[in-house]
């Protein structure tokens, strides 16, 4: 089972400048929530407790604030800084000490994903043994983004990094489980033109092995990337519709905490101190 968990909520947003420029853009606002809740949401509900944020040089403090430690959530949060963005693969090099002898899950922290049997799919990945696997989502211009061939067997055949030609229209998306070889594989990694160790690169490793899998997200499903504001604002309209249509929140990371009875009552009583008067808190205090 993979029990550790890794969020990447470096980089620089230079793509939502003025706006990251202050602050970093995982803690920006998805309708009503930081947009970190989300990837947290997601190890969660994979059940995983024990999970490493990557934040860059003098954001922390930031962090510290809204997430201290996972006590209130009954997981355990960990810290590093980045000095600066080398690429997605470098987060297992950074996070080497964490990671130790364990397989690993990694999401990076502007993905948001929601689906209705999301949780079954997560909790079967956690199962991953040996190599890596890759979660998968069709999109209508597979040319904007990195892309995945797969055979009937869900085995990954190709990968290419926006296609100029047409691959496949899976997309590949930020979230990532990795047996305890990817330590190792990262650190081989050489910089591309870009100055950044690839991710690419890595899942050519596994795939040069035969140990690359897909998992895919249904048409039930969604896979937004929070990269740009156009895509920020229409993952917050969905959001929004959503939880205003059902009465349910997503992400609420208290309400994943008290179903996987990893916290009480009384925990929750705590976080409605912590956010004040609110409408989340107003959610929380339905729960209990």
């Amino acid at each position: 089972m993979i029990k550790k968990g890794i969020i990447l909520a470096g980089g620089k947003g230079t793509r939502m400048s003025p706006l990251t420029k202050a602050v970093n853009k995982q803690l920006l606002p998805i309708y009503d929530k930081p947009l970190i809740f989300y990837p947290l949401s997601i190890l969660m509900l994979a059940k995983i407790k024990d999970i490493l944020i990557i934040v860059n040089k003098g954001q922390l403090n930031q962090y510290k604030k809204l997430l201290p430690n996972g006590n209130n959530l009954g997981i355990k949060i960990t810290y590093l800084e980045q000095d600066k963005p080398r690429g997605l693969p470098d987060a297992f090099v950074v996070g080497n000490k964490f990671i130790e002898k364990e397989n690993v899950a990694m999401i990076l922290g502007d993905n948001f994903f929601y689906g209705q049997n999301l949780t079954s799919k997560l909790l079967n990945n956690t199962k991953l043994k040996k190599g890596a696997r890759v979660v998968l989502h069709k999109v209508q211009k597979p040319e904007q983004f990195g892309v995945a061939k797969i055979d009937k067997k869900n085995r990954i055949i190709n990968i290419k990094e926006k296609p100029k030609k047409y691959l496949s229209d899976l997309a590949i998306t930020g979230l990532y489980f990795f047996d305890n070889k990817v330590v190792d594989y990262a650190k081989k990694l050489k910089p591309s033109k870009r100055g950044e160790v690839e991710i690419v690169d890595l899942l050519n490793f596994y795939k040069s092995k035969k140990q690359l899998s897909a998992d895919i997200i249904g048409r039930g499903g969604a896979w937004l990337d929070t990269g740009s504001i156009d895509d920020f604002y229409k993952t917050s309209a969905f959001v929004s519709a959503i939880e205003n249509r059902q009465g349910l929140k997503i992400a609420c990371i208290e309400e994943i905490a008290l179903n996987n009875r990893w916290i009480n009552k009384k925990h929750i009583k705590k976080s409605i101190k912590f956010y004040g008067n609110c409408e989340y808190s107003k959610y929380l205090s339905k729960l209990i």
